[in-house]
């Protein structure tokens, strides 16, 4: 199947989308554009029944369900409470009015003392001095409070996060069946909206930081399992076989042997975890999360651009503090033999004592008393003063209302342009497809790159999402992703490519996009409304920002890893510089570029569901809509809607990339 056929395919689809509407009416055959309402699947209320069911009537063995769910509840609010206890809010008895503080909560001084020893103790003082830092930061720019509210949220869920996804994919290492059922599972829970996940976790644990716990736990946990598994299968095998020899249970295999040995990668999932729960702080927020994500949040429904960068900037600066722990302590490396015995004899040499052995550890523990009995009698030396905090908010409230008034002309003229030559265009063809034909085009492609599986997965989710009622929500949510990747792609690759070319670009490129991604999500639509205003425009702007990175990394690593000797052999054929990339570097660079293209589409997606804040008609404001009605049956169907466009797109680009990977010959 060919070009030309694709073309032809395109052709009839147009004139379906520009004439279908009449042809149906002539016909008397409406069904053909709107899908018949007595067709649809009842999935929505069933869902809605079976979680009231759930909440109210169900029972297991001794426990109602609404029991065991306080029960998980009560689990994870009881150190929830203590860590808060310990960071902000002091230790109290009582209860309302008449609560009393037997202990204080450690000083601002003593936590940043306690990161700092940290980062000495996996690196060196230069990480000590960045985590330090950035902790400071906290404190001088007025967000101390909300910071640590955010790091006891962090403190819980990513433990929890962290041991549940070990367990699992332990599981999944030792029993084949086993992954093979959590496989699909780990791909839905990946690519369902973070907003479908709040919507049935609302309704089952109210209002709270608890339910913003369990949330952030589901939403984190994955890349751990993924990562546990993947490590322990690439422990070597002379490990395994030394375990063997000498004896060992299959408990210790696993947990003296080989988890151990997957310590390394296992870090990085632990990083991974870390990444994701402060990435959800500020989606967490709207079900009771509290700190930094609810500044961020209330400062987009004000439009306060000042006070919710500020806050997004500093989620971005703990977000660099944790990670940089996490990555040191991921790459710290394990002593030899002779250096643990030096260790050990030292140890027994000195006669010092306690302080001489663990000197970090009591500096800790002397700066906490210390600051806290001078905070009695210094408040300053408690919490930060008010007085000594610095503000950027008028700075950035300033420079907006300056570009508007000196650039409103332009932006608007770009924003027409775009709007009546782009994407207006665009969202008149795909609602005006014929969901018939539309399923048929989506099967067809899946059978053309992947056989005929691929097809009948493509053709039966785009069927599901018709068939509750959601086409036209679907089109519109492909049409802003379709564009929104379309021009992220025509920057990002060519930037990748600049950035493979040239050491300098590659530093320049490298700085901005590490920021674009440390950036929480939300933060994003704060500038792009204040700029353009609410609209599918808006969306656009803050999703192309949001989803550039993968197509420019993904780019330069497909021009990095071109064999050395293919490109010789086109400078001794007399290619030029044009040439080379043009006939040598970009068709050998392409299963990469698609590869990117597959994780550009993945991060659009996320997006379009966030910018339901902002005036959107598509998928994610169904799902935003549920979360506010706490209809828990039309959440999970909008969220499993965006999940199968997600599948579909995924699973057609992946499957390109190998057929492109086999073409070139470069196929494992």
């Amino acid at each position: 199947m060919g070009a030309p056929l694709w073309l032809g395919l395109f052709v009839v689809t147009w004139i379906f989308s520009s004439y279908g509407r009449e042809f149906s009416r002539a016909i008397d055959a409406r069904w053909l554009m709107k899908y018949p309402s007595g067709w649809r699947l009842p999935l929505k209320r069933d869902i809605s029944d079976a979680m009231k069911w759930l909440v109210e009537d169900a029972t297991f063995g001794l426990f109602t369900f609404k029991e065991f769910t306080r029960g998980i509840a009560w689990l994870i609010e009881l150190p929830y409470d203590f860590v808060r206890s310990a960071v902000i809010d002091g230790f109290t008895v009582g209860v309302g009015s008449d609560a009393a503080q037997i202990a204080p909560a450690l000083s601002w001084i003593a936590i940043i003392a306690v990161v700092v020893a940290i980062g000495r103790v996996a690196k060196d003082w230069r990480l000590a001095a960045l985590v330090g830092g950035c902790f400071l930061y906290l404190a001088v720019f007025g967000q101390w409070d909300s910071a640590m509210v955010t790091l006891a949220s962090v403190l819980i869920s990513v433990p929890i996060g962290v041991a549940g996804g070990l367990l699992l994919g332990i599981g999944a290492y030792r029993w084949p069946l086993f992954d093979k059922i959590l496989r699909p599972i780990l791909d839905l829970m990946q690519t369902v909206p973070v907003f479908a996940y709040l919507v049935p976790i609302l309704f089952l644990f109210g209002f709270g930081p608890v339910a913003a716990l369990v949330a952030t736990i589901i939403y984190a946990m994955p890349p751990m399992v993924r990562v546990t598994t993947l490590a322990l299968r690439g422990v070597p095998t002379e490990i395994r076989e030394f375990g063997a020899m000498v004896g060992c249970t299959r408990w210790q295999m696993m947990w003296k042997v080989l988890v151990p040995s997957a310590a390394p990668g296992l870090m990085v999932g632990v990083n991974q975890v870390i990444m994701l729960s402060l990435n959800m702080v500020i989606i967490a927020s709207m079900i009771g999360a509290g700190g930094l994500g609810f500044e961020v949040l209330s400062s987009l429904r004000r439009l306060d651009i000042g006070a919710g960068l500020e806050a997004g900037i500093a989620i971005v600066v703990m977000a660099i503090a944790l990670d940089r722990l996490s990555q040191a302590f991921a790459v710290r490396p394990t002593p030899s033999h002779e250096e643990q015995v030096a260790h050990d004899e030292a140890d027994l040499l000195q006669k010092a004592g306690l302080i001489k052995r663990h000197p970090w550890s009591t500096t800790v523990v002397a700066v906490a008393l210390v600051t806290g009995l001078v905070g009695l009698l210094l408040p300053a030396a408690q919490s930060y003063p008010a007085s000594l905090t610095l503000t950027t908010g008028p700075f950035w409230a300033d420079l907006v209302e300056f570009i508007n008034v000196n650039f409103f002309d332009q932006f608007e003229a770009a924003k027409t342009f775009m709007l009546t030559y782009l994407l207006l265009p665009v969202k008149r063809f795909l609602l005006g497809i014929p969901w018939p034909w539309g399923i048929a085009i989506v099967t067809l492609a899946g059978w053309k790159f992947g056989g005929w599986r691929l097809a009948l997965l493509a053709g039966g989710l785009a069927l599901f999402i018709a068939a509750n009622g959601l086409w036209d929500k679907a089109m519109i949510t492909l049409y802003l992703c379709g564009v929104s990747v379309l021009i992220a792609s025509l920057i990002g690759i060519p930037l990748g490519v600049l950035a493979a070319e040239n050491e300098r670009a590659n530093r320049i490129v490298s700085a901005v996009i590490d920021t674009l991604q440390t950036l929480p999500s939300f933060v994003y639509l704060i500038p792009v409304v204040m700029l353009f205003r609410v609209g599918d425009f808006s969306a656009m702007i803050a999703v192309v920002l949001y989803a550039l990175a993968p197509a420019v990394r993904y780019a330069a690593h497909g021009i990095r890893n071109i064999e050395p000797q293919l490109i010789e052999a086109g400078i001794v054929s007399g290619c030029t510089r044009w040439q080379l990339l043009r006939k040598i570097k970009l068709p050998l660079a392409l299963p990469e570029i698609l590869l990117g293209l597959n994780q550009t589409i993945m991060l659009a997606l996320s997006m379009l569901v966030i910018t339901a804040l902002v005036g959107t008609r598509d998928l994610g404001q169904e799902v935003y809509i549920a979360l506010t009605k706490a209809d828990s049956g039309r959440g999970i169907i909008a969220g499993l809607s965006v999940a199968a466009i997600a599948i579909i797109l995924d699973r057609i680009l992946a499957a390109s990339a190998r057929n492109a990977r086999a073409r070139l010959g470069l196929a494992e």
